[in-house]
């Protein structure tokens, strides 16, 4: 086994590979052989798909093999649809079958098999119908009791189980049975089935054959003939697995000898992955078919967007237990965000467009990115704007409350990439009162950055899209199928807990050019709206976008409608990626395990202990890729490793106001030289703060920052009438002060301060001693 096997194995730490490694140690196996083997009778699902990532994985690590195996043992239930789906479920995921293979290659040698059982007294023809069956095995507490046929001759069975091959018998009506224990306390041994009668036409056989193997015979003959040295299953077939080992037993020797080891299956909340109610969801109309984006088929996975990066991402996450248990979906989420971060180009769109007529609006064209900073990708396109744009309706406000930062009567926004605006009118409204368009005047002076001419506040950035040049789009919003997180507890009908919000469809969209064009299957982020995919659905002038997943995890807040469920909140107070973190974890564990997964962060987190940073700074800023990188680009610029640290703990989280760092348009380089004004004392207190926060939020450098937000100097004279005037509004204050009071200079102070930002502060204090007559 490779160097690179070995630390890949090691890194993995899981019982399964802890056996894999054992058994080579010891020389019971030279090589590693798995299988992954599914019954064609639906689609997989992301259960599977950790199956899949186990091993498949496993025989990559290791240098081994892995088989595609199908489980067609029964006619009945499987279709070539399903076995077409499953391969191409398998390839998308990322891994290439060493062979693919069905159980109906082995149907001659499985029947020769039998045949031996019976000759050597193994096993019988046994008359009994399915319920005496069931009848004849006993209970949990009583042994069974033998079949009445069981004593049948060698060759009265092997008479019978040919003329069963042959087709002279209909359904039902013999079996052919082991002949193990009726007494076993695992009841699997008390005389399992091991060849019914079936006849239906096989998808891969037609009909060669009328008796079918049981799954308890053909799995173990299949993995002994395929030379498989490690069966891995779910939990659920722990006691077959007794079974398992008595049919090698008995038509071996074989070599390798297969050896079955269970792991725990996934349990995702929020979710169902039975088959039968998979299937039941598909033809009782609920969804769109196998591949609906809500589904938790691979199939639908693929379709709602995630990509396989994130789903091997996921299953690496939540590892192999022993134990079975429930997995957070948010989880899986998390896997999806982190993906679409660093892959999903940016553009802009609004789903419920509001015209606005900007005046005075040059036409220009900017060059906007694809991707933030941090991210570090290639590529741009260029952004329109005229005379006419849209904004989305959540960015209006008649009566805004006190902290929204959107667009509202005579308020001043930034466009995203573009120039500000200040509202001026509503020009239109629909039948129920609400806004569809606006006039606003543009301000041509702050095309490319800089505020307004005339001083107004810029109270925020929104998106928008030029209306000229803007596509429409149908945008289709998925959400959790669900409602409930357990559908199924205490034995609920889990139909009735379907989610009649788990999708809405949104017709009037309109998105950025730059989409008219985007490849079915592409992924992007719409900003401050979500992830989204293109639809095959889509066509040549009509647009379709699925969402993925939402910008944040803000599910557990929902209490709004489903329409709005895209929606952030207006000025979002919670850190989002806190939001999107796993919750059966802690902050400290869930970023020794991002660390884990990602060597590069372990780099940055020794990176930054060698440079001397403690170890709870270093544990808390090499948690994520975003973080790391910011630090490490900053540190290489000069900025003092300490300074740098308590700045992105303490007041970079305050800065973002709820934006993802990989959103922030922060880099190394102008973060660097923002802390280098902060270290020499040139910005100071809440300036230095408000400079950071203007900085993500127009993308600038400190300079200008602190140069268009200078306030223009007062002079002496106004200085003196601005204080004759405080204080002849505050007449009773100022009396008190003069009658010795000096503390209430304090309130002077700050309200000149307030009225005066440009004001000398020295200047401020001698004039207010002067007017109220303090020494």
């Amino acid at each position: 086994m490779s160097s690179e096997h070995t630390s890949t194995a090691r890194r993995a730490h899981d019982f399964i590979r802890d056996i894999i490694d054992e058994d080579l140690r010891a020389g019971r196996h030279a090589r590693i052989a798995t299988r992954f083997p599914p019954e064609p009778n639906g689609y997989l699902h992301i259960g599977h798909a950790k199956s899949i990532c186990l091993n498949f994985g496993v025989a990559r690590e290791y240098g081994g093999t892995c088989n595609l195996r199908y489980d067609d043992t029964n006619p009945e239930k499987e279709d070539i649809e399903y076995v077409r789906s499953i391969e191409a479920d398998v390839r998308w995921l990322g891994f290439e079958p060493t062979g693919v293979y069905f159980s109906a290659d082995y149907f001659p040698k499985m029947y020769e098999l039998a045949e031996r059982l019976v000759r050597e007294g193994h096993a019988y023809v046994c008359d009994l119908d399915e319920e005496q069956i069931r009848v004849y095995r006993g209970t949990l507490s009583e042994p069974g009791k033998p079949s009445p046929y069981r004593d049948r001759s060698v060759e009265e069975s092997l008479d019978l189980l040919r003329r069963m091959k042959a087709g002279e018998f209909p359904d039902g009506a013999r079996t052919l049975r082991a002949k193990i224990d009726m007494a076993s306390p695992n009841m699997k041994l008390r005389d399992p089935l091991l060849y019914r009668i079936r006849h239906a036409e096989h998808h891969r056989t037609g009909d060669a054959w009328c008796i079918y193997p049981m799954y308890d015979y053909a799995h173990p003959l299949e993995d002994a003939i395929e030379g498989i040295t490690h069966s891995i299953c779910t939990l659920e077939f722990e006691n077959n697995r007794a079974v398992y080992d008595w049919v090698l037993d008995h038509t071996g020797p074989w070599d390798p000898r297969p050896h079955q080891y269970e792991f725990a299956r996934l349990a995702l909340d929020y979710t169902v992955m039975s088959k039968r109610k998979l299937l039941t969801l598909v033809e009782g109309g609920h969804v769109s078919g196998w591949d609906d984006p809500r589904m938790p088929t691979i199939a639908g996975m693929r379709r709602r967007g995630f990509s396989p990066e994130a789903l091997r991402a996921f299953a690496e996450m939540i590892g192999v237990a022993k134990a079975n248990s429930t997995v957070d979906i948010g989880k899986l989420e998390y896997c999806v965000r982190q993906d679409l971060n660093q892959n999903a180009p940016r553009v802009l769109g609004v789903l419920h467009p509001v015209e606005v007529e900007l005046v005075g609006a040059p036409s220009t064209t900017t060059d906007a990115p694809y991707f933030p900073p941090d991210v570090g990708k290639p590529g741009s396109r260029p952004l329109a704007l005229g005379a006419r744009i849209y904004i989305d309706r959540d960015d209006w406000r008649d009566e805004p409350p006190a902290d929204y930062q959107r667009l509202a009567p005579g308020r001043t926004v930034r466009l995203r990439y573009g120039l500000c605006i200040t509202a001026d009118a509503v020009l239109e409204r629909d039948a129920q009162g609400q806004v569809t368009k606006l006039r606003a005047i543009a301000h041509p002076e702050t095309v490319g950055g800089g505020n307004p001419a005339d001083g107004r506040k810029v109270s925020g950035v929104v998106h928008w899209v030029d209306a000229a040049t803007s596509v429409p789009a149908e945008v289709r919003l998925y959400d959790r199928l669900f409602k409930s997180a357990k559908p199924e507890e205490g034995g609920a009908d889990f139909l009735e807990q379907l989610d009649p919000g788990s999708l809405v469809v949104v017709r009037e969209a309109r998105v950025e050019k730059s989409l008219a064009t985007a490849e079915v299957g592409s992924r992007w982020q719409l900003e401050r709206v979500g992830y989204f995919v293109v639809d095959p659905d889509s066509k040549p002038g009509a647009l379709v976008l699925s969402r993925i997943v939402t910008l944040r995890d803000s599910y557990a807040e929902k209490a709004k409608t489903p329409e709005r469920a895209e929606k952030k909140d207006v000025e979002p107070k919670e850190n989002a990626k806190a939001k999107t973190r796993p919750k059966t974890r802690s902050p400290k564990e869930y970023r020794a395990e991002a660390r884990a997964r990602d060597p590069e962060l372990q780099i940055a987190h020794d990176t930054m202990v060698a440079m001397g940073l403690g170890a709870d700074a270093a544990d808390l800023l090499s948690g994520d890729r975003a973080s790391a990188d910011l630090f490490l680009a900053t540190a290489e610029r000069g900025a003092v490793p300490d300074v740098t640290a308590k700045w992105m703990i303490n007041e970079l989280p305050r800065a973002l106001a709820g934006k993802e760092l990989g959103d922030a348009a922060l880099d190394g380089p102008r973060f660097a030289a923002f802390l280098a004004k902060v270290t020499s004392q040139q910005l100071t207190g809440a300036a230095a703060k408000q400079a950071l926060a203007d900085m993500i939020t127009s993308g600038k450098s400190v300079d200008d920052v602190v140069r268009e937000s200078a306030a223009p100097a007062w002079s002496a004279e106004q200085i003196t009438a601005e204080a004759d005037r405080l204080i002849a509004a505050n007449a009773d204050k100022a009396a008190q002060v003069k009658a010795g009071k000096v503390g209430l200079l304090g309130f002077f102070v700050g309200q000149m301060v307030k009225a005066a930002p440009g004001a000398d502060p020295k200047e401020v204090n001698r004039v207010l001693r002067e007017r109220l007559g303090i020494a």
